[in-house]
């Protein structure tokens, strides 16, 4: 973990926008005069996906990825101007949010400006042509950070977009070497002390599978040492399989617990139920209450929370990375008011001060606990998540009598050693 992280970020909301499909004019003005209401749902950091321009020679989609870049040190001009996006930056910061960009320094498009003016600087595959590691990325060349000036290069480029931004989400982390992330880090914090630093982790068999390829291959607790969060990737498949029934929740949640005796004490998770590299939440989860209730579990756990642009309204489409393909605002469940109930109760101390452990109590029925002190001093703030969609009876160890539920103030009985529960409920010992 880096050794200045601080645990409030586990209190954070992020928020990602991918500008070409947030709006109907896909570009910054598109994302500036929605700021109110992105500012409504909790948000704290509002995270833009890539926004340099994006190559053309061997482009996926009509409009390619923006996960191609062309050019490190330009904009987009889909989305504006330089000057537009430091107006963007300044309307965000006088809002009280923070913003980061993406960071895509694993690879460029074939037809980038280091590929044309540094070609030594890349990746060679055994017949001397440009290549990339992994094989399906075929609109991208890889980097070699064997050299040198590469370093100086990319840390010079983040120096300056620092100038306007607050931090950095850190695209396929594991692939760059962990020293560079640190030196990166160093060189960024001359000019924006305190800046944000999320490491897009990977999955264990995503590293497994880099390292057996002779690639770098960063584990989470290599990639704490230069960045303050990380990507829920260690755990993310478990969940994916129990969301689609493949298996029960019982791995998801023993790797979950198991956060908290693996990484740094000061460890930040970036949680989340969808990103725009996965499927959508509501893809998988058709039930609105099953929706609801697995929303705020995610939400209540110990750590930051990502939130999709669209995620608020129940997209159930997965967009496009390579086209114009908008962001459905007219989904059939609207999350607004959990998000930002849950975020309210986010920050509460115990919230990120506190050890956090997670069970299945009955089917479908999932309880979370912060506590945070010692005997009879120790605090407990325990949320349950019912996700069929019943009211159930539960076992509960509570003392009895009436208990308030911070999420909608309704009351909630213990007797005989019994709750009862509807789809959210989460209270104060």
């Amino acid at each position: 973990m880096a050794s200045d992280t601080k645990i409030d970020l586990r209190k954070q909301m992020i928020y990602s926008i991918f500008v070409r499909n947030y709006s109907p004019e896909g570009n910054f003005e598109g994302v500036r005069k929605d700021l109110d209401r992105i500012k409504d749902l909790g948000t704290d950091i509002i995270w833009l996906l890539p926004i340099q321009p994006s190559g053309k020679e061997k482009r996926k989609g009509s409009l390619g990825s923006p996960y191609a870049i062309s050019d490190y040190r330009a904009i987009n001009p889909e989305y504006g101007t330089m000057e537009d996006f430091k107006r963007l930056c300044d309307d965000v910061h006088a809002k009280g949010m923070k913003i980061i960009i993406d960071c895509v320094y694993n690879h460029t498009s074939p037809d980038s400006v280091l590929a044309k003016e540094h070609p030594d600087w890349f990746y060679h595959k055994k017949d001397g042509n440009f290549g990339n590691k992994v094989g399906d990325w075929s609109d991208v060349i890889d980097l070699d950070y064997s050299h040198k000036d590469l370093w100086k290069y990319q840390a010079e480029t983040l120096v300056m977009w620092a100038k306007y931004v607050d931090g950095f989400r850190c695209d396929v982390a594991p692939m760059v070497p962990v020293d560079f992330w640190k030196y990166a880090r160093e060189e960024v914090a001359k000019v924006r002390p305190g800046a944000i630093w999320l490491a897009e982790s990977g999955a264990p068999d995503f590293i497994r599978f880099l390292r057996s390829k002779g690639a770098v291959g960063g584990s989470d607790s290599e990639l704490y040492q230069a960045f303050d969060m990380t990507y829920d990737y260690d755990i993310y498949p478990d969940l994916r399989a129990a969301l689609l029934g493949q298996k029960d929740l019982t791995e998801y949640l023993a790797g979950l617990n198991r956060q908290e005796g693996v990484y740094p004490e000061n460890y930040v998770k970036a949680h989340f139920l969808e990103n725009h590299d996965v499927v959508r939440a509501h893809g998988m989860i058709d039930d609105p209450a099953a929706l609801r209730a697995m929303t705020a579990f995610i939400y209540f756990m110990k750590g930051a929370m990502l939130v999709y642009n669209g995620e608020e309204k129940g997209d159930a489409h997965h967009v496009t990375l390579f086209d114009k393909d908008p962001v459905d605002w007219n989904g059939d469940i609207d999350l607004t008011d959990l998000l930002k109930k849950m975020h309210e109760i986010k920050q509460l101390p115990i919230m990120a001060e506190g050890s956090y452990e997670a069970k299945e109590v009955r089917k479908g029925v999932l309880e979370a606990v912060h506590s945070l002190g010692e005997g009879g001093e120790e605090e407990q703030l325990i949320g349950l998540f019912n996700t069929t969609g019943k009211k159930q009876a539960i076992p509960t160890q509570l003392p009895e009598g009436i208990y308030k539920n911070l999420y909608d103030g309704s009351s909630v009985q213990v007797y005989e050693g019994v709750m009862r529960i509807g789809e959210i409920t989460i209270i104060e010992k």
